[in-house]
């Protein structure tokens, strides 16, 4: 049934969502988004789609790699804190590491924004930090959506969406079909819990009643917040640089970011049918972080080598040339360890075995 005459007549922003804001807040990120620009890219920000030009970002035999992702729970500390730009750098990271480990070079990223009441300042600090994630993953940040959605999402809350499309030349796929016992399993260095195991972290921050801007036990010259979300490591260019090596990179037979599972699951995802590895925990040394949760939760070390990555972000399958790799890894500013190897594998048992820590 329509109003009665003379009734006011009801507008969007009434309703929560203001057009204008979104308007404002895509011209106050347009500068951010136009650095990230890379060969390839066509158009600007703004249209219905997003174009890129394989041809024009030099790849031959292209095969197009697609990945999605997002932050977690991770995404309540910065909102509770009120430290939002170092998660959209996690977004990026998220995606576009697990895109090189296919060999594949990120090429554009969309990120997806929604709010129940949209706050440009906040807006703009999180979609700076993914345009600062792209600046140091050599990707394009070419669109996205900015959704506010008032009913869904309660006072300052907001959630966040990757996309991110790269392309690999067909020869240089990753992981290798073929991977021998025997080869080198290189891990490196993470800085922090990257994007995983927030809900078990937050569940113990709860327990211990330390407040967000308390000094971390394991950091006492940070805040507890800001120690906790030291942003995702991105580890696409040193990656990127040994894959191009022409003398180094067919030794280089898979990669696997450590995430969700952490190095009892991942590592498997780039080993085939019949190949196991054996990681020793006592190979590198883990961050105070990691050894803080497992006293006060307290977490018990299987759980802990499932939930969190316990200091390895990124796993390199090799084979041939591990001293060389890893003083090439070394050079690019990553901090490589020879974590183990792989091993043959019997029909149904577990693609990793961890000794040490875990054992």
């Amino acid at each position: 049934m329509s109003g009665e005459p003379g009734e006011k007549s009801l507008t969007y922003a009434e309703a929560g969502v203001s057009i204008e804001a979104g308007d404002a807040l895509v011209a106050r990120i347009g500068p951010a988004a136009r650095a990230t620009a890379r060969p390839g890219v066509m158009g600007a920000l703004g249209g219905f789609g997003a174009l890129f030009d394989l041809k024009a970002a030099g790849y031959a035999d292209p095969l197009l790699v697609a990945g999605t992702d997002g932050v977690g729970t991770k995404l309540r500390v910065a909102i509770d804190s009120g430290r939002l730009g170092g998660v959209g750098v996690d977004l990026v990271a998220m995606c576009a590491n697990d895109l090189i480990c296919q060999g594949a070079e990120p090429l554009f990223f969309l990120d997806y924004y929604a709010t129940g009441a949209l706050d440009p300042a906040a807006a703009e600090a999180v979609i700076a930090g993914v345009a600062r994630g792209c600046a140091e993953a050599g990707c394009a940040l070419i669109g996205g959506e900015t959704a506010e959605m008032p009913g869904l999402y309660a006072g300052r809350d907001f959630d966040l969406a990757g996309f991110c499309v790269g392309a690999v030349d067909r020869a240089a796929l990753l992981p290798k079909r073929e991977i021998p016992a025997g080869a080198a399993l290189i891990g490196l260095e993470s800085d922090g819990a990257h994007s995983n195991g927030f809900s078990l972290i937050r569940r113990i921050v709860e327990r211990t009643g330390l407040a967000w801007e308390a000094p971390a036990p394991f950091a006492p010259e940070r805040s507890l917040a800001e120690a906790l979300l030291t942003p995702t490591r991105l580890y696409v260019r040193p990656l990127l640089g040994l894959l191009r090596d022409a003398a180094l990179s067919p030794s280089v037979l898979g990669l696997a970011h450590i995430t969700g599972g952490g190095l009892v699951e991942n590592p498997g995802r780039a080993l085939p049918e019949g190949v196991g590895a054996e990681i020793d925990e006592a190979a590198w040394p883990r961050p105070p972080l990691f050894d803080w949760l497992a006293e006060e939760g307290p977490v018990a070390p299987a759980e802990m080598a499932r939930a969190f990555n316990c200091g390895i972000g990124m796993v390199v399958v090799e084979d041939g040339a591990a001293q060389a790799v890893m003083e090439r890894l070394c050079a690019a500013g990553e901090r490589p360890h020879r974590i183990g190897q792989t091993t043959r594998r019997a029909e149904g048992a577990p693609a990793v075995r961890l000794i040490g820590r875990s054992a």
